[in-house]
């Protein structure tokens, strides 16, 4: 009987914790974004994001961050896209050619586990460290250079993730029709393909959320992107400079950049959510 109050108890204050930590989490994310609502919705026009930043922006007079804007949506592009080429064939070879179990397998998604987790101005200070020796000075180019190192680990540990929960049988099928290794990774690619597609959401979003490693490497501009090897601003290093100012329009519209960031990942989240219940639905 005591046995039965004890299991009782313990489910009632396992179910207690569970739901206070999703109203703590929930709470947070409202307070967050109330945050950012209350305090940059006033300073958000459309003067601020059609036009670039004019001499004085920082201590409070005209113009706007459309630089910002073009210059994450550019370098998230870019190094995305940098990240999905290279990465899609490492997790075909790791989990097509490379035997199942193997240490090698087991040494490659251990490294991938450990890169995913290793913070961003550690990849900025190696990005750094690979202009230097390039002479590449702060540019558009370094940030590409950091957000694809950064994004690479996120692709091939979303897309080795997709690609385990692919029946067994649909390999052995391939397989038992004579087709290659290379036609079974197709076969596999339009299997995952709307899975595929979120995980370029996924790094797209955390590209252009990224702040830390581009403040060594891409440097910062007033003037709208035009080539690659120049200082390039984003959104996050908009937001890092004008929250620095110690006036309180520009501390307003450093809010009403964050807006605009959080707006644009909250539309990645968005279609990564619709992605993905295509591929639930693909699966049945």
């Amino acid at each position: 009987m005591r046995t039965v109050k004890s299991r009782l108890f313990q489910e009632k204050l396992a179910k207690m914790f569970m739901q206070l930590s999703g109203v703590i989490i929930t709470g947070s994310l409202f307070f967050i974004v109330g945050t950012i609502l209350y305090k940059g919705l006033p300073y958000l026009s459309w003067d601020m994001i059609s036009k670039v930043p004019q001499g004085g922006f920082y201590i409070g007079k005209e113009g706007g961050i459309l630089n910002a804007i073009l210059g994450s949506l550019y370098l998230a592009s870019a190094s995305t896209l940098l990240a999905t080429l290279i990465g899609i064939p490492i997790a075909l070879y790791l989990n097509i050619y490379v035997k199942k179990g193997s240490s090698l397998a087991r040494s490659a998604k251990l490294l991938f586990d450990v890169l995913f987790g290793i913070p961003s101005i550690v990849y900025g200070a190696i990005a750094f460290s690979i202009m230097v020796f390039l002479g590449i000075r702060a540019s558009l180019l370094g940030g590409i250079i950091t957000i694809t190192l950064l994004t690479i680990p996120i692709v091939v540990r979303t897309l080795d993730e997709l690609i385990s929960t692919i029946p067994q049988d649909l390999k052995h099928v391939t397989a038992s029709l004579g087709a290659t290794r290379w036609e079974t990774a197709r076969v596999m690619i339009k299997y995952i393909k709307p899975g595929l597609f979120t995980a370029v959401l996924l790094a797209f979003g955390r590209a252009i959320g990224d702040v830390a490693g581009v403040l060594l490497t891409t440097g910062f501009s007033d003037n709208l992107p035009k080539y690659i090897d120049e200082p390039t601003a984003t959104l996050p290093l908009a937001i890092f400079f004008q929250l620095s100012s110690p006036i309180p329009e520009v501390q307003g519209r450093a809010y009403a950049s964050a807006l605009v960031l959080t707006i644009i990942i909250l539309i990645i989240v968005l279609c990564s959510h619709i992605l993905a219940s295509k591929q639930k639905k693909h699966k049945i």
